[in-house]
């Protein structure tokens, strides 16, 4: 894939990871058999701080730092732990290679604008690691071989645009190019220890002597290479590959809802119903295309889920056809069979959840929201986006009538009224002079000091006020109309009634 279209994310799992048990306030190693001698196999930042390396015999190691702390790998619970890991990842992207060497890559393509941009994702990827108690790197670059390199020998994070890998990878050792360390060592000895220097020679010089080695890995981390993708065998999954290549959104809707409906009867043979639903188009070229739907709670019902599946069709470039499809539930929670109501009364009419899922599909995640009261007597701070079908922690005020629609921030309007509590007379928004025929007022509001000192002393005095053809608006001043430390007098329209 063009690398102005492939975003793969690398992250490795540091070996200075938190350790809940305290194993790795100081220097601490695990060891493992290379041949007949014990190495160590990895060490934490203490133990490289004072210039322990994997690889090291164990003997050199504990010369150097007497008393220092040694556990047996486990290197197949290692393994276990690192794919238990990219499982979790799979709420990032559907596609994941196989982890390995103590780290992860993922193909963000298309999946960034989901957690607000790359940088964000990011951000979110490394927050969350951190939180289950990982030290991690995070490198995001246009092909696999640059994201690996940047997220082992690069800054971290990383962010590199397309087109620019060779310039972020010239500074960086050979051995990001994940070549053989003799190899690495050899190179050296010519005075080639960076990649920028090894792109600059010329390649019939190298190639009498190292091989097309140096160059092959120079160019799968500039141009790019495929990733094959990786599922952990506890995801739910179903595929079908065709006779003859696919090539219309109507035979692709049949094979949607045939695979939907297999799996949702393995859903119901379990008790589990769909959260996120990846569907895979492998193409005769090769190339993967993905996309990838939500519901807001579980679900196993198949004509709704093929539904949101098919609807997206036209993102799905077939090429030269589709050769094979997969669908695969990332993430599934437990959902048990319910009788129906049967038509019976006092049972419930309808579920919303089905016109949730597709408008959220339709129009994007955090688009379909329901606002629920907070704790707040500030107007704009009163109310907050919670998930559409999640009920809201209680009910709004009723002491004080609120308008329908709340200005957020409200407009600065002109206004005439008497000091320090007449009512506006009269108010101009939008270029046009509005007489006012009756005003109710003042409400005052005073501002939260324990979130902001310089609403210590602020205060806004609130009239619902009506003019001459009927209409209501929500207006403010800012102070009490004495003190200037309360406000500087200025009206402003909040809300419309």
């Amino acid at each position: 894939m063009h690398p102005r279209s492939y975003r793969p994310l690398a992250a490795t799992k540091s070996a200075a990871a938190p350790d809940p048990q305290g194993l790795t306030e100081g220097p601490l190693v695990t060891r493992a058999h290379n041949g007949r001698r014990q190495v160590v196999a990895a060490a934490n930042a203490a133990a490289q701080a004072l210039g322990i390396s994997p690889g090291m015999p164990l003997a050199e190691a504990e010369a150097r730092l007497p008393g220092l702390a040694v556990h047996e790998a486990a290197p197949l619970a290692d393994q276990a732990a690192l794919e238990a890991l990219g499982a979790w990842c799979l709420r990032y992207t559907p596609l994941l290679a196989a982890p390995a060497e103590a780290g992860l890559l993922l193909d963000v393509t298309g999946c960034a604008h989901l957690r607000g941009g790359e940088a964000a994702l990011l951000a979110d990827l490394l927050g969350e690691l951190q939180t289950a108690g990982y030290a991690a790197r995070a490198a995001l670059a246009g092909t696999p071989g640059a994201a690996w390199a940047l997220a082992r020998f690069g800054q971290n994070p990383s962010i590199v645009p397309a087109g620019e890998e060779a310039a972020a990878l010239a500074a960086l050792p050979l051995a990001a190019l994940r070549l053989p360390p003799d190899m690495v060592q050899g190179l050296a000895l010519l005075g080639l220890e960076r990649i920028g220097q090894l792109a600059e020679m010329p390649r019939a010089s190298l190639t009498r002597r190292f091989g097309t080695a140096p160059h092959r890995a120079l160019d799968a981390a500039l141009q790019g290479e495929p990733i094959t993708p990786w599922l952990p065998e506890a995801v739910l999954r179903q595929r079908t590959s065709f006779l003859e290549p696919l090539l219309t959104a109507e035979a692709l809707a049949i094979a949607i809802q045939r695979l939907v409906a297999e799996l949702c009867d393995e859903l119901a043979r379990i008790d589990r119903g769909a959260r996120i639903l990846d569907m895979h188009f492998e193409r005769v070229d090769g190339s993967v295309q993905s996309l990838r739907v939500g519901t807001a709670k579980p679900s196993r019902a198949p004509l709704h889920l093929a539904r949101m599946l098919c609807e997206k069709l036209d993102t799905v470039a077939p090429g030269f056809g589709i050769e094979a499809m997969r669908l695969v539930v990332p993430l599934a929670e437990p959902l048990r069979s319910q009788q129906s109501s049967a038509g019976f009364a006092g049972a419930p009419h309808g579920d919303i959840a089905a016109l949730v899922d597709r408008l959220s599909n339709r129009l994007g995640e955090g688009r379909v929201f329901r606002m629920a009261p907070t704790p707040s007597d500030v107007p704009e701070r009163s109310a907050r986006r919670v998930p559409p079908l999640t009920a809201p922690p209680s009910t709004w005020p009723l002491d004080w009538p609120r308008p329908v629609r709340v200005f957020t921030p409200p407009f600065p309007i002109e206004a005439i009224a008497a000091l320090p509590d007449g009512p506006p007379a009269a108010f101009t928004w939008q270029r046009q002079r509005r007489r006012i025929r009756r005003a109710d007022g003042p409400e005052r509001i005073r501002g939260e000091w324990w979130r902001h000192e310089a609403e210590t002393t602020a205060l806004r005095d609130y009239w619902q006020v009506e003019d001459e053809a009927g209409r209501r608006y929500w207006l403010f001043r800012r102070g009490d109309g004495q003190d200037a430390a309360t406000g500087d007098l200025r009206w402003f329209l909040h809300g419309l009634f």
